[in-house]
Formats: C-alpha cells, sequence, structure tokens
C-alpha cells in the first residue's frame, strides 16, 4: 500500500554471529552469522575444472616454466576441451606444451619416437633458472635426431639442446636437477653411457656420468635433490641400496649415491612400492607417495623431515597414491583412495581421484574434486604440477583418466587459486513438531568440492530474509545434521521452511520446500525416549529424499539409501509415520562415524511389523556403509535380527574371536503386527525385550570395539551367526529407531511399549484469529480512505493501522495465558522500521470501508505491546500483548491499533494480501488457571 507523502527510511545493521557445526536451539526469530569466504583454508584450488586441451593417451609426467604446462607421456594428438577422441586433433607425439592459464597449446612441438616398440615420455625436470626442461622416458629419437632416454629442450625456444646426449639402456622415470646442474636420474637403467649404473645414476649439464651410484637392486621411480643440495631422496622398487638394506625409499649422499639414511623394519611394507616425492622448504618437510599390494600395504602419504629424515606423520588410507604437489601449506594428491578407515574417514567407499592434506596433518581437507579411473591400469592421475602466469595460479593434472566431475575429458586437466564458481549443493531438510511451540527443522549439511565451511540461512514461509544463519563443516564422508528450533510458532498453523548453503561467493538453490503443523502438546512417547537419553532417534516421518533426521539433540542424522517407502501407515507409535523396506537393498545408515569401545553399555530400540519368511538384519553396527561388492561390513555385532521362521535374535561378537553369543527368542514374530524391541547389552551382560517384556538374558558384558555405523534395514552377515536368515535385508516396515548409550531397564523397555498408543495431551489451547476489518489512515490525505493489502504506522507525518479481531471466550477451566500479535513486514523497499511502534486498544468506533485520518477513532492510552526492531522487509515479527488487560475483551469485538511518535514507518501486510501465512493473527492461548 502506498500512500502520499511518504518520507524515506532508515534501517539498523544486522548482527551477526557465527554458531558452531552442531547448531543448538534458538529462541529468537533471527540470527545470523559472518559469511565464510569461497575457498574454505587452507584449500587454495578450487574445484572446479578449467576448460583444457586434451591427450588421446596417458600422460605420465607434467612440467612449468614460466607459464608454460609441458606434458609428456604415452600419446599421438591433443584435441580442444569438449571434442570427442578422434576429432578436431593436431599431432603431439608423447609431448605437448600448453598456456597454462587458457589450457591451449603454445605451438611448441616435439616428437619423441622409437624405432621399434612404443616410445612414452616418463619424467620432467627443470634447471634451476627454468632456461632447460630435461625430458626422460623410453625413446631413442627427438624430432628424428637420436636421444637415448634422455635430452635437454631449450624452453625458450622448444629446440633440443645441442651437445648434451647421454646414453640409458632403458626407460627413465624419474628426474631431478641440483642447484649446480647435475641431472639426476632413475629408472629401468642398468647403464648410463655404458657405465653400469643400476637404476639410478647421474649426468653433468653436458651429459658426462657422475659418480653418483646409489647401486639399487630393483627399478627406481622417483627422486628428489634435499634443498641443501647435500642429498638424493629416492623412491622405487628396490630392497637394497649399495647392498644394505632400505626398502622402497632412502636418502642418498648427493656426491657418491652412498647411504645417508636406510628404512628398515617394514618402514615402507615390501607388498609397496613408493611412486613419488616432492620438498618443501616452507614447512621444512618432504612428502611421499606409496603404492601398495593388499590391505596392509602402504597406498598413503609420508610426511619427513628434511635435516633429520624422520617421520612426522603417516596416513593410511588405501588407494594407490601416484603425484605429489605442495602449495601453500596444502599437500595435493592423485590416487584412487577409497578406504580410509584406518585414519578414523570413510570406510572402502568408490574411488577418489584429488585429495588434499594440510602438511602439518594428515586429515583429509575439504578439496575432492574428481575423475574416473580411465584407461591404462587404470588408476586415474598420474602427474601434478603448479603453474603461474596472468596473475593466477594453476594446478595442473595428468593421468588416465576420460573424466572430470562427470564430464568428458581426457588424460588433462587444471585447477586455478581463483575465482571460485561451484555453487554448493542445497540442502536436504526434514522438519517436525515435537513439542508446544516449537517447530525443529534439521537438515543435512551440503557438500561443497572446495569448500568445507559453509554458511546455511533457513527462510521460512517464502520469507526472503532468513529467520535464522549458522555454519556448519562437513566432507564428503562427513555431513553433520544441523538443527533450528523455531520458538516464534502457533499451534494449528503450518510453516513451511527452505535453507540455503553457501560458501561465501555463491549460494546453492533454495532446499525443497518442508513443513510441519505447530502442536499444542508433545507426544508422550517421543518424550519419553529422549528423556531416557536416546543420542540416536529416527523416527521417519520424511516425505521423501535421502535425509533421515535425528530428534536427538545429538544430531546423529542417517541417510535413506535406495528410495524405500516414506511415511507407511499405520505406525506404531501415535502421530508418527513407519518407513517400509524392501528386504533386497533398502536401508537406513548413520551419517556419523561412532565408537565403540567394549564393554561400553548401550540399547538398541526399534518398532518393527513384517510377514517375511526369509528374516533379515533389522538394525545392526557395522564398520562400512555401502552395498557394492566390497563395500558392506567385513566387521558387525550388535545385531537385532529375524530368523526365517520370525523369531528374533540379538547377538555380539566377543573382540575378533569367532565367539557370538547371541540370544533368540521362541516366539515368532512375522505376524504382520507392529512389535517392539529392545537390546541392551552392559555389565550385568545381554539383555532382550519383545513387546515390553524380558525374553532373554545373559552374562556377556563385551563385544567387538571399533569405528562404525547404525544400519537399519540390512547388511552384510557372516555364516557364523547362529539361526543366520536366508536374506540380511530386511522386508517390512520400521518405526522409532533409537540407539541409547547405557542399559535401558525392565521399566524403561515396559513404559515405552505402553506408550505407543498413547496420544498428545490436550495442553494449552491456541486459537490464532486472522482481522475481521484492518485499514490504515494517512495524515497526508485526511479523507482518504486506505482498505486494501498492506497497513502502516508512523509518527510524523502520521500513519495509524486499525485491526478488529472477533475474540473467542476461554474455554471451561482456562483462562488467557499470553497473547501475541504477529505480522509480516511487506515487499516494499522502506517497509521495516528502526524506530519503536506501539500496540493499544481501540476505544472510538470505526469501519474498514470508510475510516479516515479525519474520522479516526479514539484510543486508549494503555499499551499493549510494543514492536521493536522490525527492520527487514519480507519478514515475520510478533509482539508479546499484555495478556491480564486483553483478558477482559474475551467473548467479545475487540480493535487494536498500531501507532508510533518516530518518522520510520513500518509497513506490514494486511488481511487483504493474497498469501495466507502473510495476513496479521492475534494469536491466543488458552491454559489451566
Amino acid at each position: 500500500m502506498r500512500g502520499p507523502g511518504r518520507p524515506g527510511h532508515s534501517r539498523s545493521g544486522v548482527f551477526a554471529t557465527v554458531l558452531a557445526l552442531a547448531a543448538g536451539v534458538l529462541t529468537t526469530s533471527a540470527v545470523t552469522a559472518t559469511p565464510v569466504a569461497a575457498l574454505t583454508p587452507p584449500v587454495g584450488f578450487t574445484a572446479d575444472s578449467l576448460t583444457t586441451y586434451q591427450t588421446n593417451g596417458i600422460v605420465w609426467a607434467l612440467a612449468e616454466a614460466n607459464g608454460v604446462v609441458y606434458a609428456g607421456g604415452t600419446f599421438a594428438n591433443v584435441r580442444p576441451a569438449g571434442s570427442p577422441a578422434g576429432s578436431n586433433t593436431t599431432p603431439a607425439v608423447n609431448f605437448a606444451a600448453f598456456n597454462a592459464a587458457t589450457g591451449a597449446p603454445t605451438g611448441c612441438s616435439l616428437s619423441f619416437t622409437r624405432s621399434s616398440g612404443t616410445a612414452t615420455v616418463r619424467a620432467f625436470a627443470l634447471s634451476p633458472d627454468k632456461s632447460t626442461l630435461y625430458a626422460g622416458g623410453y625413446f631413442s629419437a627427438v624430432n628424428g635426431t637420436a636421444a637415448n632416454g634422455l635430452v635437454a629442450i631449450n624452453t625458450a625456444n622448444c629446440t633440443i639442446r645441442s651437445g648434451f646426449a647421454p646414453n640409458f639402456s632403458a626407460t627413465v622415470r624419474a628426474l631431478d636437477v641440483a642447484g649446480n646442474g647435475t641431472v639426476y636420474a632413475g629408472g629401468d637403467f642398468q647403464t648410463v653411457n655404458g657405465q653400469p649404473r643400476r637404476f639410478f645414476g647421474a649426468v653433468t649439464a653436458t651429459g658426462a656420468v657422475t659418480g653418483w651410484n646409489p647401486d639399487a637392486d630393483e627399478p627406481g621411480r622417483t627422486l628428489k635433490v634435499t634443498p641443501d643440495g647435500q642429498n638424493v631422496l629416492i623412491g622405487g622398487d628396490f630392497f637394497t641400496v649399495g647392498g644394505t638394506d632400505s626398502h622402497a625409499l632412502a636418502v642418498t649422499s648427493a656426491a657418491s649415491g652412498a647411504l645417508t639414511r636406510a628404512y628398515t623394519g617394514n618402514f615402507i611394507p615390501s607388498t609397496a612400492v613408493i611412486k613419488d616425492i616432492v620438498t618443501d622448504t616452507a614447512s621444512n618437510g618432504w612428502y611421499v607417495a606409496g603404492e601398495g599390494t593388499g590391505g596392509g600395504s602402504f597406498d598413503g602419504r609420508l610426511a619427513m623431515r628434511l635435516g633429520t629424515f624422520d617421520q612426522r606423520w603417516r596416513d593410511t588410507c588405501q588407494g594407490a597414491t601416484q603425484a605429489l604437489r605442495v602449495y601453500q601449506g596444502v599437500l595435493y594428491a592423485g590416487s584412487h583412495v577409497h578406504d580410509c578407515s584406518t585414519m578414523g574417514g570413510f570406510p572402502n567407499q568408490v574411488r577418489k581421484h584429488l585429495t588434499a592434506q594440510s602438511v602439518d596433518d594428515p586429515a583429509m581437507l575439504g578439496w575432492l574434486p574428481d575423475t574416473n579411473d580411465g584407461i591404462g591400469e587404470p588408476v586415474g592421475p598420474r602427474a601434478l604440477t603448479v603453474a603461474s602466469r596472468d596473475g593466477r595460479d594453476f594446478l595442473w593434472v595428468g593421468g588416465e583418466f576420460t573424466t572430470v566431475n562427470g564430464v568428458a575429458q581426457q588424460s588433462l586437466t587444471r585447477f586455478a587459486n581463483t575465482p571460485d564458481t561451484g555453487a554448493p549443493a542445497a540442502p536436504a531438510v526434514s522438519v517436525s513438531a515435537p513439542r508446544a511451540g516449537e517447530v525443529r527443522v534439521s537438515w543435512r549439511s551440503a557438500l561443497d568440492l572446495d569448500d568445507s565451511l559453509l554458511t546455511y540461512r533457513v527462510y521460512r514461509d517464502g520469507g526472503s530474509v532468513p529467520v535464522y544463519t549458522t555454519q556448519g563443516s562437513s566432507l564428503f564422508f562427513s555431513r553433520p545434521q544441523l538443527t533450528f528450533t523455531d520458538t516464534d510458532v502457533v499451534a494449528g498453523r503450518t510453516y513451511t521452511y527452505r535453507i540455503t548453503a553457501s560458501d561465501g561467493t555463491n549460494t546453492s538453490a533454495l532446499s525443497t520446500a518442508a513443513s510441519a503443523i505447530a502442536v499444542a502438546s508433545a507426544s508422550p512417547y517421543r518424550e519419553r525416549v529422549l528423556a531416557d537419553g536416546a543420542d540416536l532417534y529416527w523416527r521417519y516421518d520424511e516425505a521423501g529424499g535421502s535425509f533421515a533426521a535425528d530428534a536427538s539433540d545429538s544430531d546423529n542424522g542417517g541417510v535413506y539409501m535406495n528410495t524405500p517407502t516414506y511415511r507407511a501407515t499405520p505406525s506404531a507409535v501415535a502421530g508418527s509415520t513407519a518407513l517400509s523396506l524392501n528386504g533386497t537393498d533398502e536401508y537406513v545408515y548413520s551419517d556419523r562415524l561412532h565408537h565403540y569401545t567394549s564393554p561400553t553399555p548401550y540399547s538398541i530400540e526399534t518398532w518393527f511389523r513384517t510377514n517375511t519368511t526369509t528374516g533379515g538384519r533389522i538394525v545392526g553396527y557395522g564398520n562400512n556403509i555401502g552395498t557394492a561388492q566390497g563395500q558392506t561390513s567385513s566387521i558387525s555385532d550388535k545385531l537385532v535380527y529375524m530368523t526365517n521362521d520370525g523369531r528374533l535374535a540379538f547377538g555380539v561378537q566377543v573382540g575378533s574371536t569367532s565367539s557370538r553369543p547371541t540370544l533368540t527368542t521362541t516366539a515368532s514374530y512375522n505376524d504382520n503386527a507392529w512389535h517392539h524391541v529392545v537390546a541392551t547389552q552392559g555389565p550385568s551382560g545381554m539383555r532382550l525385550y519383545v513387546d515390553g517384556v524380558a525374553v532373554g538374558s545373559n552374562t556377556t558384558a563385551g563385544n567387538r570395539s571399533y569405528n562404525g555405523f547404525w544400519r537399519v534395514g540390512g547388511d552384510a552377515m557372516p555364516t557364523t551367526w547362529p539361526n543366520r536368515p536366508t536374506s540380511t535385508y530386511f522386508a517390512g516396515q520400521v518405526d522409532e529407531t533409537a540407539i541409547y548409550p547405557s542399559a535401558l531397564t525392565a521399566a524403561q523397555a515396559a513404559a515405552h511399549h505402553d506408550l505407543a498408543d498413547t496420544p498428545p495431551g490436550p495442553g494449552d489451547s491456541t486459537v490464532a484469529l486472522t482481522p475481521d476489518d484492518d485499514a490504515y489512515v494517512n495524515s497526508v490525505a485526511p479523507n482518504t480512505n486506505y482498505n486494501d493489502n498492506q497497513l502502516a504506522s508512523r509518527g510524523t507525518t502520521a500513519y495509524l493501522s486499525y485491526l478488529r479481531f472477533t475474540v473467542p471466550a476461554a474455554p471451561a477451566g482456562q483462562v488467557l495465558k499470553s497473547a501475541r500479535l504477529t505480522f509480516r513486514t511487506s515487499s516494499d523497499s522502506t517497509a521495516g522500521s528502526s524506530d519503536s511502534h506501539t500496540v493499544v486498544p481501540v476505544t472510538g468506533t470505526w469501519t474498514e470501508s470508510a475510516v479516515t485520518y479525519n474520522t479516526r477513532p479514539s484510543l486508549s492510552s494503555t499499551a499493549l505491546g510494543t514492536i521493536t526492531g522490525a527492520t527487514s522487509v519480507s519478514t515475520d515479527h510478533s509482539v508479546e500483548l499484555n495478556a491480564s488487560a486483553l483478558g477482559g475483551a474475551l467473548g467479545s469485538v475487540y480493535s487494536l491499533a498500531l501507532t508510533s511518535s518516530g518518522t520510520d514507518s513500518l509497513r506490514i501486510w494486511s488481511s487483504e494480501v493474497s498469501t495466507a501465512a502473510y495476513r496479521p493473527q492475534l494469536v491466543l492461548t488458552y491454559g489451566a488457571e
């Protein structure tokens, strides 16, 4: 509603707060957090892959000089990004050069060939002044000129340097150049220039063989000169260096090759080799990439100390590491990591190929662009290098992959330090109304491939200003639940919420809307479960999606897998819905890794309904979360399962032994009726309760200690489990699953069962009244009636608004306990107000269609309430009113006015606005005297 004589408007600032990862209950209607900048420190590159030329084969080596990136490998041509294989090609025989900033070829063209066999370029190294690029591999000619495994290239004009012609007897796989110009090499060769040099050797800048001779017994794959030039770090397949044991890794004298430091005693397991070594002066460190065979090998990274050559930390993730680079305190790695459970990370899952970790800490950082495995072996990335050009830094990646971030792109890609253009995924949201005066909004934290710390904004009922803002951290394997409890709600009214995630630069789309009807009282069953200490409580009330909200304050959210049937009815507990599982592949797993140390007590509780004759795991604990081969749990215990004949079993594994003590009922429960099961274990042993009655016990207090995940609906079950069912997945319905960090008593189990059919009590009764009439008046147009979709209040020049309600009498035995006026500021750009506005009774008469400033009614001098802080547009607000003063109006028609003495106008939607949720309401709560 726009009136004449309307002055300008000023706003107060927005208050900010930063909240912890686990969001707490908020009792105010709007809180904001300081936005985080894109790229969560210390990550230095975005996960957005840039347009880059491709090769038609494997890239084994990368290097950068003066803004040009050189790629070497086994390929015949290059083509633009987006071009399918075989189209738009340019010849590039095992070598290509690219503009680091554009990803396009520079025109530097050299052809590495052999007269027989397959030529390949496997290693690059640059002279200290970057004037010379050394290229090693398996070739006998470059541009038709004879060359045996190693050449020097002038970077200024892309020509082969004459006079440098060393002869390596086999493939050169590793290169580095010392400050004095000595070129160190490792590979498959046994001689250099005809002199014995087993797998490692060095030549001068003119190509003459030096005395450096580590004399390893197996091939070399990587080497690096230490920053002080005194030593050369070597890695490969070898078991001895100079006849002394030092498997796969050694420190050698830069002058002679003699051992400076050997690594023995399974420091590198015999089943592993070392694929890359990089140094970093800033962290006084050197970093090692391992590739192993088998679960007990070494596939991860080592952080070593320069000077002492001791280990600082070890990454024991599985998934052969091929390449490393350090950039601004972050170690970037190319691998196919798939299992970090030994690091307290994710269990065996699909491969990830690009990762980052601080040079000071092996924990994985929030940087996770991805490739596929690709062609060849296949293992994905094979080479990394950092380049700078045109004011930006770039991480180039080469290898045998054929996709990057799900898009076709072969063997080359790159990432920059700026800008970040990728928005986080929209959060998955669940909304519930657990008790009177609360709507609980929970969401699974979103995923952004280069930002682990995100800002979340919660919007209510279509508003454009968030009612809550918080921050939370997440990684692909750790997506914690966040929760906001909205206490500005009225019983009987539906509230709808949507959430965005932002990295500080990019913001996700709004989440799918989720709604709940505010209730007058709580579920007795839910309240008892929480009162008894549940720290994981899934009620299965979601309408769909992948997120199972935890109703406890522990935020132990779950993930629905393979789209089970949501909101199944009838449910086991009044006021809730159930979840249907197909018995084949549908289940729910906890989104948070848990750790149990035997004999810590715990309890498992759930309701179930089934008529299956093939049994299945109902609830259990295991060390994995997937369903694919190799991704189900290899360790599992603390199981509640059903046998083929419908009996219930509760079993544990005692340590890592084959002992699996199990309680099994004599009765069957596959009668398609709802049943309640509680399984507990503590110092006094195991107990099993069905439908509130104890049905079995033993004295077993111990179980298996390990990191794992709670799963409902299915997982692997070894044949050693007693009466193992035919199906390890449960076909039926489940409801109200809870896990407790204590052993519930018999009385508690019985009480939970008995409360299932108890509906919420009447509680306080609340009514929300929309105005029968409302209008406003304007002193600038004193004879004009304003009866449209907005109301207004201001002191100078004056606006006054009037609202009329039919107020019901209190129910029998109750009195008016509280009253408030709720409203939404309009979308007008100056709707918010930094002034106070008073709510007062109207003592005179008025009509909606005729009231004007000159005919305005008289007002009481008694203030019922004062509106403050309504500074934002399109935002819900409320003002508490004096219930005692309103008590005399019960059972009558009553009018309120909005007035002000200030100069900053307030504009709100009236009862005529088309969206019902935006209309003002008088909310009255009645309760017992």
